[in-house]
């Protein structure tokens, strides 16, 4: 049995030079040729949850959106802020805490939410069209659209205004107009 032991190679000594032996019979190594991915043609979207609360300071409505990407993950306040307008990110846009979840949303801060909503109302009304309280948010998230220009909104219903006679009910009735003059 040591005979056996002196004819096997020392491992130490083997070289890794032996372990391919060229074999003209043998065939070529084939070749890969590898193909590049097209480039993704599929539009990558974010979503955004949308939150309403009552502003009890201002007495308006107050939007909240937290925004998502394709992988439902959370978005960076930076990666919000590119989907607000430029004239409104960081000035009328903020990320601050929501007052009932636990998470920081982006907020539209409703200092001018009921000026710019009389407006709105008041040149339905002088236009002859009638802003009905059951529109009201609907008429409000349009004027919001303005804010997030990149966001799609789904509108299911459309707001119509009618006119009824001289006057015009405006959608909160808070506010009258006859003849396009407002009336308390």
């Amino acid at each position: 049995m040591e005979d056996d032991c002196e004819n096997v190679p020392d491992m130490e000594e083997f070289e890794e030079e032996n372990l391919v032996v060229p074999d003209a019979a043998a065939l070529p190594a084939p070749s890969y040729v590898v193909r590049e991915e097209p480039e993704d043609t599929i539009m990558k979207t974010r979503t955004y949850d949308l939150s309403i609360t009552y502003d009890k300071y201002y007495q308006t409505p107050r939007i909240w959106l937290f925004g998502y990407n394709e992988n439902r993950q959370p978005l960076t306040p930076e990666q919000i802020f590119e989907d607000i307008s430029q004239d409104h990110a960081k000035k009328t846009v903020t990320i601050e805490p929501h007052p009932h979840l636990s998470v920081r949303h982006a907020s539209i801060h409703p200092c001018r939410h009921a000026a710019v909503m009389k407006k709105i109302v008041d040149h339905m009304c002088e236009t002859g069209r009638q802003a009905r309280v059951d529109q009201y948010l609907f008429i409000f998230l349009k004027f919001i659209s303005a804010v997030t220009p990149t966001i799609e909104h789904d509108y299911t219903v459309e707001a119509e205004v009618q006119k009824q006679g001289n006057s015009c009910l405006c959608s909160v009735g808070v506010y009258c107009c006859q003849g396009g003059r407002e009336k308390a």
